[in-house]
């Protein structure tokens, strides 16, 4: 196996905080939903805005009320809550936005993430100890009446629709420039895109290589939202369209494609649904197919921050989008890749914001 960007200290094996820090750190974890309430307020209602105008000359409460109209009251308690948080700071009756307080209101992935837990995932928090117990997205029931988040998707009422879709094309998106040209490296023929979704992989494929085919398999209801962006971009004489759900004990995929990608798309399946759906994938492929799997997994990041998002997005597969999946550790992942009879050829990580792209081959 050949790996680049191989993967720095292991995260999370060491307890370096002080006695002081961890009591601090508890608090926050104790007060965590009016952190995130008045956080929101303090974005969504312009108050953070005004602070972030006034740059370093600072603003009063007085100044902040004239610009959002809101209560003195609701203001004051706000920003000094806003302190606490971190958002903010204050010296001599004026108030100063932090670096925390900068990338939370300008940063697209905070941005990103803070509307998604905002619209999809905050309701159904409170359903993730049913949820562990259950193996059932119990959350799910404050978006919708669907035994997955995927039937529903398209259907998802707003804001929680488009702050799905920019949460996930946002991570996503990132990794495609550096991705194409590794899988396009064999000049493959024929692409099938597993998990389709809105066809947006398919379409840089499609741009990127004027003669290459591309099989979309997903469900009906997201082929059809593929379909329509395919179509307009005019390059549906390049395509087909598989129906399949992937946990289908009698789903066969199709064959005649040199490779098969998957994009994001494990990750919302249990351990033992991976191998089942890798298997299908080393039914359909000549000896000398290649599977890519583009993912994102918390023990290959950089940053304990990128990290800890992964950890966290884990527990919205648990409460909204199907109950058994995970953003996954990397050694608990390879281990079902071999279980399903593959082998990895290269493992590149640091793909896009925090992706690793796994190229494998039939044992």
């Amino acid at each position: 196996m050949t790996a680049t960007n191989e993967k720095q200290k292991p995260l999370f094996t060491e307890d370096n905080m002080s006695a002081v820090d961890a009591i601090s750190q508890a608090q926050y974890i104790a007060f965590a939903p009016y952190i995130f309430q008045a956080s929101i307020l303090l974005r969504d209602k312009g108050i953070l805005k005004a602070v972030d105008d006034a740059k370093m000359n600072g603003i009063t409460i007085e100044s902040v009320i004239e610009q959002t109209g809101l209560r003195h009251y609701a203001v004051r308690v706000l920003l000094e809550a806003g302190l606490g948080i971190g958002l903010v700071y204050r010296k001599v009756g004026k108030y100063y936005l932090t670096k925390t307080g900068h990338f939370f209101i300008n940063h697209p992935m905070s941005i990103a993430n803070t509307d998604f837990m905002k619209d999809v995932c905050y309701d159904g928090a409170q359903d993730l100890e049913a949820s562990i117990i259950t193996g059932k997205p119990k959350g799910l029931r404050h978006l919708g009446g669907w035994e997955t988040i995927y039937q529903g998707l398209s259907l998802l009422q707003e804001p929680a629709k488009t702050s799905w879709f920019k949460f996930d094309h946002y991570y996503s998106d990132n990794a495609f420039p550096e991705a194409l040209p590794l899988l396009f490296a064999s000049k493959p023929k024929k692409i099938m895109d597993i998990g389709a979704n809105t066809g947006k992989f398919s379409l840089a494929c499609l741009a990127y290589d004027p003669q290459v085919e591309i099989g979309l398999v997903d469900l009906q209801i997201q082929l059809d939202v593929a379909k329509k962006n395919i179509e307009a971009a005019g390059y549906g004489n390049r395509v087909q369209y598989h129906q399949a759900n992937m946990l289908d004990d009698k789903t066969v995929l199709p064959k005649g494609y040199d490779i098969i990608w998957m994009s994001q798309f494990l990750d919302c399946f249990a351990d033992d649904e991976i191998v089942a759906i890798l298997k299908k994938c080393h039914e359909a492929l000549d000896a000398n197919g290649r599977v890519f799997i583009n993912e994102t997994f918390w023990d290959v990041q950089r940053f304990p921050a990128s990290a800890f998002s992964l950890q966290m997005t884990s527990l919205y597969f648990t409460t909204m989008a199907n109950g058994n999946s995970q953003m996954y550790d990397s050694e608990v992942f390879i281990k079902l890749i071999d279980e399903a009879g593959f082998t990895i050829v290269n493992q590149t990580n640091e793909i896009g914001l925090s992706h690793t792209i796994l190229e494998i081959q039939k044992k």
